[in-house]
């Protein structure tokens, strides 16, 4: 197949989704601690509360049917805008990612519904995470940005959508196959109430964005400035500007419309034509989010910050019954004191109540004012009771043990490594949350990053056990996480905290083994083997400084650039052969991938320790080395993963490269994507290679790359790294960027749940 052109078929293929992680193909789950990374988007069904969506900024979305107990994991190619439901047919979903998805199967399978799957031209990908946009003609919305579905009819579908510069209200009456436009808008809406008490023929629609409110019907609107600053309702997530204004109808049709910015909120109790300010208790609030009852709007939940009140600042969640008059604390903590009415999950209990923030979204359900789900930089919570007791959704405690994931993980992480004395003994190197580990052969998951310093423990990169020496590990550590993303680097390398730490209790507790290293993001470790136990010989990739080595455990470290021309090189992976050999990959500086200049990346050898460093040839049109496996039984034969260049539709020069002859020539054996992230070899069977990349798939090579398979099973958009099983032969862990770690069986067959457009050669 022809990487480089593609086009769509006739209709998107959706690969079939199930009701349980557990009955992937491959039985394929999700391990880990569960959490870590940003939710947003709570949305409740309206005819059923133990069913909720919930989103993150990774491109996984998340969805459950047994009230938070458990999560499935599903992909629409992107991060989900907004979720809507059908409040006729309680199984009828959509979704907006790369376009509206809807599902009739309660989530468990997806169709495209705009653009037009007979209108598509094209998929295009960006050449640094692999982000896609479908390109269709004609495309006569644009892009969505509100969505409803009208309470009497499910034909009939309005949408708030952006072209070039100019936003309108559409309707479908035909369930999606056309659509009309009803009126213009002043600017982008983020949120969009139908009025279930207007006539059918004639609905009455409230859209909200940063600073207007419009009520429509038909084409007639009418305008209405928000109160506050449009400045402070802003927000670097354009799908977050959503959490600033919420609205709902009475039982006697009277709508009642919040709206808050930073500084302040207001209320409206007839329709926008006036607006009263919320009198909240203390002074100082910083407001971050309102919700409330579509059907029960006299009920509101507003998230706080900074509040100043008996001589203390407060966070949490405050929560009116009476439209906004008089509110009430259900949910108060402060950087010493934690809510007191907040139940479970491990991250308070590992980083202290200063890491108990207030929700920066807030769902409530539309039949019962008293379920509220909210979500933050780390967490999915609840409460069913109206804020008298709130219940974390993403982590549950194992009896006996740690901490399992409910299902919810939009974490990336770079690998899983076993004690060589003890194969229970795991760990997961993560961003964000940093080091855990688990004891119990993955069932449940600790934090173990005490002792590593707090300007590093964001992201373990790596980490290297002392094969003779029970309980002695090194890791790399690093504030700059994401690396080697264009969007960390750019910050400078003066901005980089991190360095080595070393444990001789197996993880248990950590110091610093940094001295000679400038401060560094410290992204791969590497032992030489054959050195003596009193004085191990390690070697770190210092991205942006080159590479250290150690010659007595990593009590002292020396530069060892010598041969490397990069300047502020992006030293980023390193492996070492049997034999002594070492292999430098510097990343590509340049965000664009533009080849032939100072920001090419680099591939490096050498055979006196470090001492000196010689380049080896890239594969012609390749300046991205990502990932380097050489062959134990021959090391001139070679592996290495290539991230693409931006060029064309898809990028060029990625892919997996072969060199048979010690990188002297190199010829590409992988090209069914572009964005390959790593290359790595099965130790039980050298001649099983896999490969993974941002292109929504992990694959197989049984035959030394000469055939591929894809590995089904695995549901995420941005795959890192493939790891064979040792424990389980025909098993294997795959590393993701932001959808955390999944463990199955490589003989699974079927589809995964990912949906994907089929991609065919073009002509």
């Amino acid at each position: 197949m022809n990487s480089s052109f593609f086009r769509l078929g006739l209709a998107l293929v959706i690969s079939c989704g199930v009701a349980s992680a557990a009955s992937r193909p491959g039985n394929f789950t999700v391990i880990g601690p569960g959490g870590g990374g940003s939710f947003y988007n709570p949305t409740i069904n309206p005819s059923d509360p133990n069913t909720v969506l919930v989103s993150s900024d990774m491109t996984g979305s998340y969805i459950t049917h047994d009230g938070g107990r458990s999560w499935r994991m599903f992909n629409l190619r992107g991060v989900s805008n907004f979720f809507a439901f059908d409040p006729r047919a309680p199984h009828t979903i959509y979704a907006d990612t790369i376009g509206l998805w809807r599902s009739t199967n309660n989530g468990a399978t997806w169709n495209l519904i705009y653009p037009d799957p007979a209108t598509i031209t094209g998929l295009k990908t960006d050449s640094d995470s692999a982000g896609v946009e479908i390109l269709a003609q004609p495309d006569p919305l644009g892009r969505l940005t509100a969505f409803a579905v009208d309470p009497a009819d499910s034909h009939t579908l309005y949408a708030a959508a952006e072209k070039q510069g100019e936003s309108a209200l559409f309707v479908s009456r035909d369930y999606g196959k056309s659509w009309r436009k009803e009126a213009s808008l002043p600017e982008v809406a983020r949120n969009l109430w139908v009025d279930p008490h207007s006539p059918l023929h004639s609905r009455k629609i409230i859209l909200t964005g940063v600073s207007f409110a419009v009520v429509a019907n038909g084409s007639h609107i009418r305008k209405i400035e928000l109160p506050g600053s449009p400045a402070d309702r802003t927000s670097s997530y354009p799908y977050m500007q959503s959490r600033f204004t919420s609205a709902g109808f009475t039982s006697t049709g009277n709508p009642i419309l919040y709206a808050i910015s930073s500084t302040g909120g207001s209320v409206s109790r007839d329709g926008g034509d006036t607006w009263q300010a919320l009198s909240i208790p203390g002074t100082g609030a910083s407001l971050d989010a309102i919700a409330t009852s579509l059907h029960h709007p006299e009920t509101a939940y507003l998230s706080f910050q900074h509040l100043d009140l008996d001589g203390q600042t407060w966070r949490g969640v405050m929560k009116t019954v009476d439209s906004g008059r008089t509110w009430k604390f259900v949910w108060k903590a402060s950087r010493t004191t934690s809510a007191s009415n907040f139940h479970g999950g491990w991250l308070m209990e590992r980083f202290g109540t200063g890491w108990d923030e207030n929700p920066e979204m807030l769902g409530a359900a539309n039949q019962d004012p008293n379920l509220v789900y909210a979500t933050d930089s780390g967490r999915v919570i609840a409460t069913t009771d109206g804020g008298k007791d709130w219940y974390a959704k993403y982590s549950r405690r194992v009896p006996g043990g740690g901490w399992t994931t409910t299902g919810l993980d939009p974490t990336t992480n770079y690998g899983i490594f076993f004690d060589p004395f003890n194969s229970q003994h795991q760990f997961i190197a993560y961003t964000d949350i940093g080091l855990f580990s688990s004891n119990d052969g993955g069932k449940s998951w600790e934090s173990a990053s005490y002792g590593i310093p707090s300007k590093w423990v964001n992201t373990t990169y790596w980490l290297v056990f002392d094969p003779k020496v029970r309980g002695r590990m090194w890791i790399a550590n690093s504030y700059a996480h994401d690396l080697p993303r264009p969007k960390m680097w750019k910050r400078g390398i003066a901005w980089y905290e991190g360095g080595v730490c070393l444990s001789v209790d197996g993880g248990r507790n950590w110091k610093t083994s940094n001295a000679g290293m400038l401060p560094t993001a410290a992204t791969d470790i590497a032992l030489d083997p054959t050195s003596p136990g009193n004085a191990r010989v390690l070697y770190v990739t210092a991205f942006g400084r080159g590479v250290y080595k150690s010659s007595d455990g990593g009590s002292s470290w020396t530069l060892k650039n010598q041969g490397i021309t990069q300047k502020e090189p992006f030293a980023w992976r390193m492996v070492r052969t049997k034999a002594g050999v070492l292999y430098l990959l510097v990343a590509r500086r340049s965000s664009d991938g533009s080849i032939g200049n100072a920001g090419d990346g680099a591939l490096y050898k050498s055979t006196d320790g470090a001492n000196s460093w010689t380049p080896i040839k890239l594969p012609d049109g390749v300046n991205a080395p990502n990932g380097l496996s050489i062959d134990p039984r021959n090391p001139e034969r070679m592996y290495l993963a290539a991230w693409p260049r931006a060029v064309g539709m898809h990028g060029e020069g990625g892919g997996v490269y072969l060199s048979t002859n010690g990188g002297a020539s190199w010829k590409r054996i992988f090209n069914r994507e572009e964005h390959v992230y790593d290359v790595t070899i099965d130790p039980r069977n050298p001649d099983t290679i896999y490969a993974a990349g941002y292109d929504s798939s992990a694959w197989i090579s049984r035959d030394r790359g000469e055939h591929w398979r894809h590995i089904a099973g695995p549901n995420f958009h941005w795959m890192d790294r493939v790891i064979a099983d040792p424990n389980a032969p025909g098993m294997v862990y795959i590393a993701t960027f932001g959808g955390s770690m999944w463990h199955g069986n490589l003989n699974g067959k079927g589809p995964t749940d990912i949906a994907t457009p089929k991609l065919q050669p073009g002509h």
